[in-house]
């Protein structure tokens, strides 16, 4: 009797130690204030659109480089923490995430766009993780021989995204809209002397699918903490900074194909934008 006794008294002391270490866990405030807001939105519906209504359309494909400040909420922070993700965090947690329903497309060698091979699980599993092979040497510094390694694709690595979009008129509501069709995270390439040979996706996102994922993925508001913004709201809000990189024409070529200077580039980017302006200014004037 006296071995369960004491059995029974160790255990509810260790019942006990750890209640005491629960409530000295629970009674830390990281802030000045609970947060009892949580963020579960549901993700507007876009106004329905018909084709009747469409006085003109264009396709245009964009670029964000989230180096510049404007973009900054989609690139840090750099590991999650607590409360936010960066972008390409919430998609790769996403993609990876058991029983997940969303879907990423193969951008193929020639960028393929168009939403035509889904991947698998495993093979997004091998993409964000690819096989690598480096030098290895002894404790001399001398080479022994390449050493396969699987390494993570690091948020960090994403400093660039291709936006889809449809730049749409519609003559019912004499009002304009930018329908984001596909998002793209872009990887930079570099040779052997670690010099940058550009970027290409990894990968296409098909946006109305992953409209739900932003919308519940908090991200940072540059000018108030209390009015946290998501993901979905800052590309609504068209709050980014991009150019564009190509528009619907007869050859299906991007600007980079013929104009290979990047301040060119940067003007006919400019050029193409002045002419939407323009064509929105012309059709609701009176």
């Amino acid at each position: 009797m006296s071995n369960i006794f004491k059995f029974t008294l160790l255990t509810l002391a260790i019942i006990t130690f750890s209640f005491e270490c629960d409530s000295q866990v629970s009674n830390v405030l990281d802030g000045a204030y609970v947060q009892e807001t949580h963020i579960t939105k549901r993700v507007i519906p876009y106004p329905y659109l018909r084709e009747a209504d469409v006085m003109y359309f264009r396709r245009i494909w964009q670029e964000m480089d989230l180096k510049q400040k404007i973009n900054h909420p989609y690139y840090y922070p750099i590991e999650p923490i607590q409360d936010r993700k960066s972008l390409f965090d919430v998609i790769s947690h996403a993609l990876l995430r058991e029983g997940g329903q969303w879907t990423a497309y193969d951008s193929g060698p020639n960028n393929d766009d168009e939403f035509t091979r889904p991947y698998s699980k495993e093979e997004i599993y091998n993409l964000l993780n690819p096989i690598d092979s480096v030098a290895e040497t002894d404790q001399y510094g001398d080479y022994v021989g390449m050493k396969i390694i699987q390494k993570k694709i690091e948020s960090s690595n994403i400093t660039k995204y291709r936006l889809k979009e449809d730049w749409i008129w519609d003559r019912q509501r004499s009002e304009r809209y930018v329908r984001i069709i596909g998002i793209a995270p872009l990887l930079e390439g570099f040779d052997a002397d670690g010099v940058s040979i550009g970027t290409t996706p990894l990968f296409w996102l098909y946006y109305p699918e992953w409209r739900y994922v932003f919308a519940n993925a908090e991200a940072f508001n540059l000018f108030n903490d209390a009015q946290r913004r998501t993901y979905e709201d800052l590309f609504q809000m068209r709050y980014f900074s991009s150019y564009i990189v190509k528009a619907s024409n007869v050859y299906d070529r991007s600007i980079e194909s013929y104009l290979h200077n990047g301040i060119d580039a940067l003007a006919e980017s400019e050029k193409i934008k002045e002419e939407l302006f323009l064509l929105e200014h012309d059709l609701w004037h009176y």
